[in-house]
């Protein structure tokens, strides 16, 4: 099963969803801001998707500006970064789209088209 991870006020991830209804492709919807990941969950995606932390972080949120994590974020350790994603989903980047294979951050619709061509 395909789960998409966002907000549900966020237009892209609105987009997102809009985007995989017309597409009839079945998601399971998770609200990052209700249910925030675990670390656990977070060490999930980098270990299985070979996906960087930083990636992960939403860099143009009002609370990575707020906790000035551009400027912090590249003297931390790992372990301070998964920390840090887990304590409010608002710094997670959205939407993510999780398959058994594939993760994809951010609705970019010919690199989610390209996911369906494979």
């Amino acid at each position: 099963m395909i789960k998409l991870v966002g907000y549900k006020k966020c237009s892209t991830c609105k987009n997102a969803c809009k985007y995989l209804e017309e597409k009839r492709i079945a998601y399971d919807f998770r609200d990052i801001k209700e249910k925030p990941f675990t670390e656990e969950e977070i060490r999930h995606l980098i270990d299985t998707y070979s996906v960087n932390a930083d990636r992960l972080f939403n860099t143009s949120g009002i609370l990575y500006r707020e906790l000035n994590l551009k400027e912090k974020r590249p003297q931390m350790s790992m372990e301070e970064k998964i920390e840090i994603l887990t304590r409010d989903g608002m710094l997670v980047k959205r939407p993510l789209l999780i398959t058994e294979e594939n993760l994809l951050i951010g609705f970019r619709e010919k690199e989610w088209e390209n996911l369906w061509k494979n």
